[in-house]
């Protein structure tokens, strides 16, 4: 690492060299506002011109996100050119962002206000041009306003950098410019695979999950037994919506809230992943043994199934046919739980309280219901469950840290299905199981390591009982693009592929709690570089802490099967538990 002398505000600081000036000046302890970007592999055009700094000897003011740090340099951050320019470029973005921010879901939340304040900006003092605003609410994942779009470009880049897809772009010219998909077409009519990592960066209201929130209310008022079912990466995140540190495990407490908000029960998604990991491992294992299509490649992601099937259709034959966990479990609440409570399964309302926003388009497919019914009713992100806590008026900080899921037929799970919520988790559960199958007995260290990190792309060959079987874990769209492109060419080595549509899995879904600089006033520095490895660590944490770590041991799991499925892949699990995929996405009606 390279280091270079500079000056900010006449003291001295040694920094990185491949540092841009605004992420100097932040490690040095110097809050420069900016909205277009907080890291500068994400900026787009430096366009929003609100973290202009004063540079000895260049020409005018620099945009810090996108200019570097040289030897040397001299840096003012508070002169009073440096000042007033920012405030007028707040000004002007203010003078065109069209004002409803009482009725925001992102206030308290909105980066634009937050730099307002910070500026001084004075609202009105320049009058813009309020064009018509598109508001396409087709999608059921996101909801898009161009009216309260600043054009920082953020959502561009990060769908073109992240995922490798860049649906997104600016149509039109002058006053009538746009970010949308190509011709202003609806979410719902473009290519876009619903994982909402464009909801996590933008900086205002323009782009937001389509709140179910509503449908719990009425289900909650009309008196239906209304289950709630809560994704591992969820107890990872949630606290920090209440201004606890990330890397906080909130799950008792949340566990708390949900009985608090009226749930007839709260169940912990574990189940239904380590109910996956019995059909998924079965499948591989048949197909290994049985010389069927190989890869098998994990379907537990919605946003990585809407990709695959706009883009590699080819795959199809190598997908896992098992729904997700939440829709598996969703399909045995209201058919074995159902059935052992005696409670009418049209009377069942099930609530999937996820990280993700893509869950929403997933429980919407025509193929999630089994018999006219529904898997699952309603989709809740993490921030809106958060929502829902905050306006009960119940005290997250008061909250007992003792209360447990419900242990009720589908209340216990492993801690191989906790690890789910992280890149390689999938994988890890499901080589846990498949070792003991392919071996009779239990892997010695439980752990497998070489399937763990957060890289984009990780691989491994794994020996068992002198089998070497290859697998390899992908996140992000961007990572899986070269396995799939094997795949299709018939050079890929694996028997295994696990893929999450979102960079980390689900612990960065497009659901989870936003991760800005301006609002983490007491983390760490480094927090931007490490939030999903603290988050990943809650997971991890809470396996070790689980006396059953491997699916195939949980004891309701074992029921579930003796008293009602029979066995894994049996005629009944595959009319409850699997799936098929579409190769024309335009037969959708909502398409």
């Amino acid at each position: 690492m390279a280091l270079v002398n500079i000056k900010i505000e006449g003291k001295s600081y040694q920094v990185d060299s491949s540092l841009t000036v605004l992420e100097a000046c932040r490690k040095c302890g110097y809050n420069i506002p900016s909205l277009c970007s907080f890291k500068k592999d994400n900026c787009s055009l430096a366009s929003c011109r609100v973290c202009l700094v004063e540079v000895k000897g260049a020409r005018g003011l620099v945009a810090s996100c996108a200019y570097p740090v040289n030897e040397g340099m001299e840096i003012s951050i508070s002169s009073p050119k440096a000042m007033e320019a920012r405030r007028n470029s707040v000004e002007l973005i203010l003078s065109n962002h069209h004002k409803d921010c009482l009725q925001c879901e992102k206030n308290g939340k909105c980066e634009l206000l937050e730099v307002s304040k910070m500026v001084g900006a004075r609202e009105g003092k320049f009058e813009g041009v309020q064009t018509e605003a598109t508001i396409d609410e087709v999608a059921p994942g996101i909801i898009r306003n161009t009216g309260k779009c600043i054009l920082c470009g953020r959502c561009i880049e990060t769908c073109k950098r992240l995922q490798g897809i860049g649906i997104l772009g600016f149509e039109n010219r002058g006053f009538k410019t746009i970010v949308a998909p190509a011709q202003n077409r609806s979410f719902a009519n473009s290519p876009c695979m619903q994982c909402g990592q464009c909801v996590l960066v933008c900086p205002t209201g323009a782009l937001m999950e389509h709140s179910e929130i509503p449908l719990v209310d009425k289900a909650l008022k009309d008196g239906k037994f209304v289950v709630c079912q809560v994704a591992p990466a969820v107890r990872a995140a949630i606290a920090e919506e209440f201004d606890e540190k990330i890397g906080t495990n909130g799950t008792n407490k949340m566990i708390a809230a949900l009985h608090r908000l009226g749930f007839s029960r709260v169940f912990d998604v574990n189940f239904g992943a380590d109910l996956t990991i019995m059909e998924e491992g079965t499948e591989l294992i048949h197909r290994i043994k049985n010389g069927g299509v190989l890869p098998q490649i994990t379907s537990c992601s919605p946003g990585w199934i809407n990709y695959m099937e706009y883009y590699y259709p080819e795959v199809i034959p190598n997908m896992s046919s098992c729904k997700s966990p939440h829709q598996m479990q969703g399909a045995i609440t209201k058919t074995y739980f159902a059935k052992t409570h005696n409670i009418d399964p049209k009377d069942i309302f099930v609530v999937s309280i996820m990280p993700c926003t893509a869950k929403k388009y997933e429980r919407s497919r025509k193929e999630m219901e089994v018999d006219g019914l529904r898997d699952v009713d309603a989709v809740l992100t993490t921030r809106e469950v958060a929502r829902m806590i905050k306006r009960s008026g119940i005290n997250w900080k008061k909250l007992p840290e003792n209360e447990e899921f419900d242990q009720d037929l589908l209340g216990q799970y492993s801690g191989a299905a906790v690890i789910f919520g992280v890149t390689g988790g999938v994988m890890e559960a499901a080589l846990r199981t498949a070792y003991k199958v392919l071996t009779g007995k239990e892997h010695e260290l439980i752990k497998f390591e070489a399937v763990r990190g957060l890289e984009g792309v990780k691989e491994a060959a794994v020996d068992i009982n002198g089998q070497i079987i290859k697998v390899a874990v992908a996140s992000g769209m961007r990572n899986a693009k070269p396995l799939l492109d094997d795949i299709k060419t018939g050079k890929s080595p694996y028997a295994f592929i696990e893929i999450m549509g979102c960079p980390g899995g689900c612990i960065n879904g497009g659901g989870q709690p936003y991760v800005k600089p301006m609002f983490l006033p007491n983390e760490d520095d480094d927090i931007l570089e490490t939030y999903r490895q603290k988050r990943a660590a809650v997971l991890y944490s809470e396996d070790e802490r689980q006396a059953v770590r491997q699916s195939h041991n949980n004891p309701d799991i074992i029921a579930l099967y003796k008293n009602f499925l029979g066995e894994p892949l049996s005629e009944l699990s595959h009319k409850l538990l699997h799936t098929h995929y579409v190769k024309d996405r335009e037969q959708y009606p909502d398409k």
